[in-house]
């Protein structure tokens, strides 16, 4: 990044453990829709750990081993969206200082994205209560937008700004997202404050790692052209 800081026209955002800290009501939809079905419940540790590719996969990993299948599976899914429909937003935080960097890119004409493995209805909603007015474009999963780290999401957004893989940066906290980078040829910028360990991170490949949210505008403030 240090060499083409000028270049850097667009920043697609993570949600989950990146902007906002959606865990606990996560975890408490996990709960209700697993009780719900007779399992017993998890805690936010292990909610935190089975998060990052998606709901269906959330409740796949979150149930009992031999109770995986796709019939069971659909069925504590189909709780997990009552309960987190009404709830989504109860206990869900941003991240103190993420609105300021985002005004701080804005305010340097660098568009903003987010791109999500959230349900792309909860996506466009969470952004615009948490951060109104300072994302371009929020887009989660959807039958038009395939799970990261498939790179069709970040591509599509990339490619709709008149923008290239190259004048990118993807910041997210997960493995995932550091797949997501590698695949549409974004650059990338990991956080460890998510729902990732730092070594995860490392071992996925991440050049560039922020460890708090200081750290990243300290990132900004030095690559980003004034």
């Amino acid at each position: 990044m240090s060499n083409t800081h000028s270049s850097l026209k667009l920043v697609i955002f993570d949600l989950d453990g990146t902007v906002l800290d959606t865990i606990a009501d996560l975890a408490d939809a996990v709960c209700y829709a697993l009780n719900a079905h007779g399992f017993p419940p998890r805690s936010y540790e292990e909610v935190m750990s089975f998060v990052g590719n998606g709901v269906v996969k959330l409740i796949e990993r979150a149930l009992p081993e031999g109770h995986k299948d796709e019939k069971t599976v659909e069925a504590v899914y189909e709780s997990f969206n009552e309960r987190y429909g009404a709830h989504f937003a109860d206990k869900t935080r941003p991240y103190a200082g993420m609105a300021d960097i985002m005004k701080f890119l804005k305010d340097r004409g660098v568009k903003l994205a987010v791109l999500s493995n959230k349900p792309d209805l909860y996506t466009k909603e969470l952004i615009e209560k948490f951060y109104p007015g300072l994302v371009d474009i929020a887009v989660g999963s959807g039958e038009d937008t395939p799970r990261k780290p498939d790179p069709a999401g970040e591509l599509k957004i990339i490619h709709g700004f008149g923008f290239t893989p190259d004048e990118t940066l993807h910041v997210g906290d997960s493995d995932t997202d550091i797949m997501t980078a590698k695949n549409s040829g974004a650059k990338m910028l990991a956080c460890s404050w998510g729902y990732r360990k730092k070594q995860t991170l490392i071992n996925a490949g991440a050049e560039i790692i922020v460890d708090s949210v200081e750290e990243m505008a300290k990132f900004f403030e030095k690559t980003v052209a004034k």
